[in-house]
């Protein structure tokens, strides 16, 4: 199963240990992105003008994890990624994956992970 989340960059540290605490996973794939969701950016004020951003710097995460621990995984994204603020925590969904294999040994990942 492939688990994605979008999050708030300075969450990314605390999202990838709260998913390695709750359920043992520590592979994880992290690219820096900007967008918005329902906030639409931010406005700030510099030097007496308004400025308007527009996309805000986020981070896409992505984990290749085993089907029964995809549900938990979510759930320690989910609950790791909240800032406190109205919105702009991002966004976390999964989605079916097959023929994973690791590059370096052409092993398939449920060889691996059954230590075969």
């Amino acid at each position: 199963m492939k688990v994605e989340a979008v999050v708030v960059r300075d969450r990314v540290e605390t999202v990838m240990e709260a998913v390695e605490e709750h359920t043992g996973h520590v592979g994880v794939t992290v690219v820096e992105a900007v967008g918005h969701g329902r906030e639409k950016g931010i406005t700030h004020e510099y030097r007496g003008r308004v400025f308007e951003s527009r996309f805000l710097p986020k981070a896409h995460l992505t984990f290749v994890v085993r089907d029964e621990i995809a549900e938990d995984v979510i759930e320690a994204i989910v609950d790791a990624a909240k800032t406190g603020h109205v919105n702009g925590d991002g966004i976390c969904w999964m989605s079916q994956i097959a023929n994973v294999t690791h590059n370096r040994t052409g092993q398939k990942l449920e060889e691996v992970e059954v230590g075969g």
